[in-house]
């Protein structure tokens, strides 16, 4: 694929294969006209807290990933800040801990379940 990219008012053109990238031919052009400002991307809504409903109080993963270890069973007495599950993302493990004392009321995912951001894991 070839492209074009223009940086400090220089135009480059850049191809791009599976396994190298090769620069060709360089030369200077005007800056593009900015019409407008470019507004910036809104800032991402702040992580979901764990949410207590009728049923109970909603462990969510907070970013998508796979479960490496559930060390809760259903009827096990919790303590907040205990962990729970043992979530792999990017290379790196992340505890996902308790948000409040309570009894598991369900688990719903088991070692090896891929999740994604804000999915309920358990309910306490």
């Amino acid at each position: 694929m070839k492209y074009e990219v223009f940086l400090n008012n220089k135009k480059y053109e850049i191809e791009v294969d599976e396994c190298s990238v090769a620069l060709k031919g360089v030369s200077e052009v005007a800056a593009p006209a900015v019409s407008a400002p470019v507004a910036s991307a809104p800032a991402p809504a702040p992580a979901a807290a764990p949410t207590a409903s009728a049923s109970g109080t909603s462990v969510v993963s907070p970013m998508p990933g796979t479960i490496l270890a559930v060390n809760i069973t259903n009827g096990q007495t919790v303590r907040a800040g205990e962990v729970l599950f043992i979530l792999e993302a990017m290379k790196m493990e992340n505890d996902i801990v308790a948000p409040c004392d309570g009894i598991v009321k369900q688990v719903l995912v088991t070692k090896g379940t891929t999740v994604e951001t804000d999915q309920v894991l358990a309910i306490i």
